[in-house]
């Protein structure tokens, strides 16, 4: 199994458990309350939105990165296309953190 496969299966395992958002107005929620620990955002998302998210994950301090396409990550996670997923639990944030990283080779933060 690849690593990219091992993130797609893993953030579907965070959303079955609950432990993600996704969606920009949700996510900036969790990101502005701090109850996001990881940010995902998608390589096709739109330059201004993903600019806001990236802003504020910068200013709060929370990890993010920029991997896999819309589709992708909308099916991963069951829902459909989607650009930005927050990562709520801890845990499922630490691992996928690791992953995100062996993959991309850094988290921009």
């Amino acid at each position: 199994m690849s690593k990219t496969d091992e993130l797609l299966g893993l953030l579907g395992l965070a959303s079955r458990a609950r432990g993600l958002v996704s969606g920009d107005d949700i996510c900036m929620r969790h990101i502005r309350a701090r109850t996001a620990y990881y940010v995902i955002l998608t390589t096709d998302a739109g330059k201004n939105g993903a600019k806001k998210i990236q802003d504020k994950c910068r200013f709060y301090g929370i990890p993010f990165s920029v991997v896999l396409a819309r589709d992708v990550l909308g099916s991963a996670i069951g829902k459909e296309e989607r650009t930005v997923v927050a990562i709520t639990d801890e845990k499922f944030a630490n691992k996928i953190n690791e992953l995100v990283e062996q993959i991309v080779g850094g988290v921009d933060i």
